[in-house]
């Protein structure tokens, strides 16, 4: 899974302000490595997924002074559609040679890209919810119940296998699992409802 990471409501009222560098430089924390994943996966190199990571962040520290936070509008939500136009806009200039003459946004790759855009973005809110909700369940639960659901879930082992490597039986492999699973669900539902 991927997600953009949670953004509490206070985050967003302080980055409203162009002084509170303490929160611009979470902000960046937060989103860097969404943005820069998401430019490496799309070939290209450390300096120009670098350089495009900063052009999308100046577009949204622009932006930002127009966000509203109401219940109506999720900053996911916009964030999303600006960072989508913002890596979008960037691609297509750093691509010139994808087409010639008349108006880029007309054109039917740059539709095709930024459609892409937005499912990579939708990809990394997920990939961000479940490493948070993960990082937070893993501290809270002893290290063979996460053990158990690290081999069963995410190295694909049959709970026989797993209970076999962890010297445990298969019922207690099922129940450890089971609660993991239970516990991310309910940290991503709290992340959820604190985007709202």
């Amino acid at each position: 899974m991927t997600l953009f990471p949670e953004t509490r409501g206070s985050l967003l009222v302080a980055l409203k302000s162009d002084d509170d560098r303490a929160a611009w430089h979470q902000f960046v924390c937060l989103y860097r490595p969404v943005f820069y994943r998401m430019a490496r996966r799309r070939g290209l190199q450390d300096a120009d997924a670098s350089d495009l990571v900063q052009q999308v962040l100046m577009k949204i520290s622009r932006a930002m002074a127009d966000f509203e936070h109401r219940p109506e509008v999720r900053f996911r939500h916009w964030l999303r559609r600006i960072a989508n136009n913002a890596i979008a806009t960037t691609l297509t200039r750093t691509f010139p040679d994808a087409a010639v003459g008349g108006s880029q946004s007309d054109l039917p790759c740059d539709r095709a890209v930024s459609a892409e855009i937005s499912q990579e973005i939708e990809a990394e809110y997920e990939r961000e919810l479940y490493l948070t909700a993960a990082a937070a369940v893993r501290t809270e639960v002893c290290s063979e119940t996460w053990q158990a659901f690290e081999l069963t879930m995410i190295d694909d082992l049959t709970c026989e296998a797993a209970a076999t490597r962890l010297n445990k039986s298969v019922g207690t492999i099922y129940a450890a699992r089971s609660r993991i699973v239970r516990r991310l669900r309910s940290h991503i539902e709290q992340l959820q409802k604190n985007e709202e």
